[in-house]
């Protein structure tokens, strides 16, 4: 599958097209799961890391380690690049995309799925997690750090 292909399968549009940001968010927001809305959040990244990391890594570990593997190196390349700009080294990110990715291996296992609900409800439960997410990596930061 080619990125163009992928991006029209996950967005319902073509790459580029003036609806791609709005079914992006739709989709991804009010998907049935928090699994799910990693398929649907950020196609062209997604497809990269699909391909190069997390297709290769599956061939070498399960199919869960291979996930969190995954997330953590999306993590690592945000962490590079605000470490670039900032001129400090900061694993925030890798920590947030660890739990994220955590957080999906958990809803998979306890097999969340809310496709019956209405799209505010899956969106706010999505949202929380990323929220819950991000909230304990700033305790587990600040924490490290000794403040």
């Amino acid at each position: 599958m080619t990125l163009s292909e992928y991006v029209n399968k996950r967005n319902g549009v073509p790459i580029g097209n003036s609806k791609s940001l709005r079914n992006n968010l739709y989709r991804s927001l009010g998907a049935k799961n928090f699994s799910t809305f990693w398929n649907y959040w950020n196609p062209i990244f997604g497809f990269y890391l699909g391909k190069y990391i997390f297709k290769p890594l599956k061939k070498i570990f399960p199919i869960g380690v291979a996930l969190l593997f995954t997330f953590i190196f999306c993590g690592m390349i945000h962490d590079a690049v605000t470490t670039i700009y900032r001129w400090k080294i900061s694993l925030f990110f890798t920590i947030w995309f660890s739990l994220m990715g955590i957080s999906v291996l958990l809803t998979r296992y306890f097999n969340h799925n809310f496709n019956k609900q209405k799209w505010i409800f899956r969106a706010a439960v999505n949202l929380s997690i990323i929220g819950i997410c991000f909230l304990l990596t700033l305790y587990l930061t600040r924490l490290q750090s000794g403040i």
